[in-house]
């Protein structure tokens, strides 16, 4: 499907990105684009990659006119670009607005204006039954990008994915941990009993990739991952290392929830089973209110799918996803040998 074609990035120097980039540049792609507001990391990039076939944008999703020549000619579009982090979305929710639904908007409207074939958008578990703000702006970001699938789907494609905490990612844990016992500090857990789904970011390029081969106009995939708490997390990756740090409690940070959901109930409900993934479809219900209210809607569901009830890993399997992660494995061979 990717032969001789042109795939543009948005957010596209993120750890996403780097994913990306590294599974297409072997295929026999015609142009990979990369769009961000960062002219450091994409420099950055340029160097790592090494490939004419990388085309660097620089560009916000929150100004469209500057994302024309990015979306002009391109094929395909993953759209990655967002504000992730919760504590910074709290203390500037209408900031995560900007980006993360008003942005998502501008990339879908350029899109299906210059005949994109198809877009997937990438959301987050945040987004199911959300407390903070960056969970209320990807939840409002999968409402826009379900509403322009809707009206655009003779022309182009519009279908996203939602999955938990990626593995080694930029900002999350697993780093910050891994830094922390470098510099002989306890690691920091917020809340021990707190549960989050656990996935690599090879396994968020399949799931990607999944939606991007199978998906309807308006679809949302998730994948089935498994989870762990934050202790056995923390007590993997000092068993692993052979740290005597410890660890200690500071208490739960801006938004946070003690577990998260992948899918509603609602979503659950209607969800399709396929094997590895879950496919939620678009709803195909017009605005008939009339209709709506005298016949109503009879399918619930008792069962959501979220990280308290999903497969928990143990502390071994946790030690085997991470040594498996080539992001930090260097890391964690230095640590081991120290």
């Amino acid at each position: 499907m990717f032969k001789d074609k042109i795939l543009l990035v948005t957010g596209g120097t993120g750890s996403f990105g780097h994913a990306l980039v590294r599974r297409f540049i072997k295929e026999d792609i015609k142009e990979i684009r990369i769009l961000s507001r960062d002219e450091k990391k994409q420099d950055d990039m340029r160097k790592e990659f090494n490939d004419d076939r990388l085309q660097f944008y620089i560009g916000d999703v929150r100004d469209r006119s500057s994302i024309v020549h990015a979306v002009r000619g391109a094929d395909f579009i993953f759209h990655a670009a967002a504000l992730k982090q919760v504590p910074s979305c709290e203390f500037f929710p209408v900031e995560a607005v900007k980006t993360n639904v008003l942005g998502t908007d501008n990339v879908l409207e350029e899109a299906i204006a210059q005949g994109v074939k198809r877009v997937v958008c990438l959301s987050t578990d945040k987004a199911a039954y959300p407390i903070n703000a960056m969970g209320i702006s990807k939840a409002m970001m999968e409402k826009t990008f379900v509403a322009k699938a809707r009206m655009a789907r003779d022309t182009t494609i519009i279908c996203g994915t939602r999955y938990g905490n990626v593995m080694a990612s930029r900002g999350s844990v697993i780093p910050l941990f891994l830094d922390q016992i470098k510099e002989g500090k306890p690691l920091t857990l917020t809340n021990p009993h707190m549960t989050r789904f656990l996935m690599s970011l090879d396994e968020a390029v399949d799931l990607v990739l999944f939606a991007f081969q199978n998906g309807k106009p308006g679809d949302l995939f998730v994948q089935k991952s498994p989870a762990s708490t934050i202790q056995d997390l923390a007590d993997a990756i000092l068993e692993l290392t052979k740290s005597a740090v410890g660890s200690r409690v500071i208490g739960t940070r801006h938004g946070e929830k003690l577990y998260e959901t992948l899918l509603t109930k609602e979503e659950y409900v209607k969800s399709e089973d396929l094997g590895n993934y879950y496919r939620v479809p678009m709803d195909q219900r017009d605005l008939n209110y009339d209709k709506y209210f005298v016949e109503g809607e009879e399918n619930t569901s008792e069962q959501e799918y979220n990280s308290h009830n999903t497969y928990q890993l143990s502390i071994q399997e946790i030690q085997e996803k991470l040594l498996d992660l080539y992001e930090i494995k260097d890391e964690l061979k230095d640590l081991r040998v120290k």
